[in-house]
């Protein structure tokens, strides 16, 4: 991408996350980027594809925020919630919600190349639950994947409510990963009421 084509991509990421994506036209970040209309085009082709540019670019930089931190774990069943902690610093400069979920309320059409990549993003967070549950040995990967995720993207939406529901949430999925990672109980075997009674043979 070329230095007008950078600027261009940050000041549709600013604006679009501030102001929303249908509320902000291609003049606007042709001025708030210091190029022309021309230019715009000529390096994006259109608004959709400036659209999709600025999500591909904040999901690049999400996801590998994440696998820092689950690279920084100290044990497997702490990796699973990795993402949480990755929220918490995430939040700190967005301050407007998760900008995937405002891209999905905004673009409902599902063949819109940026709404693939807002889907995407939720459906790579799911696996990667997945992923890390079955390798910290928890039991039944897969639903634990779908009750973290409902919980981090609770979490995410109320965001902007100032509940602060990330702390009780990141709380809850370290209890659902410890439960979910503990060992059963061995079942014990069914006693026969009749072995009693039989004298060991010699």
């Amino acid at each position: 991408m070329t230095p007008a084509g950078r600027r261009i991509v940050a000041a549709a990421a600013e604006l679009f996350y501030n102001r929303g994506i249908t509320a902000v036209g291609v003049d606007l970040i042709a001025e708030y980027s210091g190029v022309t209309k021309r230019t715009l085009y000529n390096q994006f082709g259109s608004k959709d594809h400036l659209v999709t540019a600025y999500l591909t670019e904040r999901d690049q930089r999400w996801r590998s925020l994440v696998r820092a931190a689950v690279d920084a774990a100290d044990t497997p069943a702490e990796a699973v919630t990795a993402p949480f902690e990755t929220l918490r610093t995430w939040s700190e400069t967005n301050t407007r919600g998760c900008a995937f979920i405002n891209a999905l309320a905004e673009l409902p059409d599902p063949s819109h190349p940026a709404y693939r990549i807002a889907a995407n993003q939720k459906l790579w967070l799911l696996n990667l639950f997945k992923e890390l549950a079955a390798t910290a040995g928890c039991s039944h990967p897969a639903t634990l994947a779908t009750r973290l995720l409902v919980l981090h993207e609770g979490a995410v939406a109320t965001q902007h409510l100032s509940l602060d529901t990330l702390p009780e949430s990141a709380d809850l999925a370290r209890v659902l990963v410890q439960a979910s990672a503990s060992p059963r109980p061995k079942e014990r075997q069914p006693s026969c009421p009749d072995c009693s009674a039989v004298a060991p043979t010699s």
